[in-house]
């Protein structure tokens, strides 16, 4: 039997690589005659950085010193595919981890636009930008401040970092920005969210970057004067992503807000490793019914049974009435069996004590099945 294993991190627990490595140990004790490929995957956010260089034969890694989002220099990476494409992550250097405490106000994107100048810099045909995790709520005004731009106050001064200066935004100078290269920006998004508004940048993920009501209120009216001053579409799904990144990149440098788990398997190869499958099993930490609009497991269930492969998943949790065979939401063939770790495990709690052990676990229920 030919298994390909295709998951997503089980974010807080295990990289995707981590995952697939657990799935295929626990199917082949069970069944060792099997083929096992293992294709690790991302939807753009932490992580996708290393399934390209895990997926991608000739990938290059490359480091930079850059302004982390608290102002501090941080070491950041940025990966280099054939054919001239570039591809860097936004939560490297730029990201809240890298924050001592969160600074919903002062936190800012500039170290991702330093990055990108060193991508140009080394010739990059083509640049994807991974969007999640974000530290700053500054519109992407930090990345293009570093790429050449000017975000200035009422009296011509330049405006401080920090998405909390933007309610003061008076005019963009977008004369001295770099020009993207001649391939363009995909910016890959793993939501949806408009820049503003209640579903927005500052209202759904202020709260989880340490931003209080009020502060949310004015990170919200700073990123409503920056879309007067910029224009473009605020309104674009997307647009909100990585603190409204995904709009100052498209609005100001033109860059293309793609959905980044179906990109990233295109990158990875999915449709050809799906084409020598007679199953694939899939997975992620939570499994709910946003998995089925544009992140890995429901790009990798869409594929499969594109494929007429069938599917198994695996999750740290699956929310209720997403468990067994028929139809998931959305009309997408819902997998033939789903296993959630805290089922076997007997809690949440165990399961992310020992994932690695359960992911086995997991993996071998569903060989005895076979």
């Amino acid at each position: 039997m030919r298994v390909l294993i295709a998951p997503d991190s089980f974010k807080g627990s295990a990289s995707a690589t981590e995952v697939a490595a657990a799935l295929a140990a626990g199917w082949l004790a069970a069944r060792p005659g099997d083929q096992v490929t293992r294709l690790p995957l991302a939807d753009g956010g932490e992580g996708t950085l290393d399934v390209l260089a895990a997926t991608v034969p000739g990938a290059r890694w490359h480091r930079a010193r850059v302004t982390g989002p608290g102002g501090a220099p941080v070491t950041s990476r940025w990966l280099e595919l054939p054919g001239g494409t570039s591809v860097t992550e936004l939560a490297g250097a730029s990201g809240l981890p890298l924050l001592a405490r969160p600074d919903p106000m002062g936190a800012q994107t500039t170290g991702l636009g330093q990055v990108l100048g060193r991508a140009l810099d080394a010739g990059a045909a083509r640049i994807l930008v991974g969007l999640g995790g974000a530290a700053a709520t500054d519109g992407g005004t930090g990345a293009l401040a570093a790429l050449g731009a000017g975000f200035l106050g009422a009296a011509g001064q330049p405006l401080p970092p920090g998405g909390g200066a933007l309610a003061a935004l008076a005019e963009a100078d977008l004369g001295n920005l770099r020009p993207p290269p001649a391939g363009g920006v995909t910016c890959l998004t793993d939501v949806t969210a408009p820049l503003l508004g209640p579903r927005g940048a500052a209202a759904v993920f202020g709260p989880q970057k340490g931003a209080s009501r009020a502060q949310i209120a004015r990170l919200e009216a700073g990123l409503a004067r920056l879309a007067d001053v910029l224009g473009g579409d605020p309104a674009a799904p997307g647009a909100g992503a990585a603190g409204g990144t995904g709009y100052g990149l498209a609005a100001a440098w033109g860059a293309v807000l793609a959905p980044g788990a179906a990109e990233l398997s295109r990158l990875a190869g999915l449709d050809r490793a799906l084409a020598g499958a007679d199953l694939v099993i899939t997975g992620e930490g939570r499994f709910d019914a946003t998995s089925l609009t544009g992140k890995t497991c429901g790009t990798v269930i869409a594929a499969a049974a594109a494929a007429g492969v069938p599917v198994a998943l695996v999750a740290g949790q699956v929310s209720e009435g997403l468990a067994g065979e028929g139809r998931a939401p959305g009309g997408v063939t819902a997998p033939m069996a789903v296993i959630a770790l805290t089922d076997l495990a007997g809690g949440t709690a165990a399961a992310l004590a020992s994932p690695r052990r359960w992911l086995r676990q997991a993996a071998r229920q569903l060989a005895a099945g076979c």
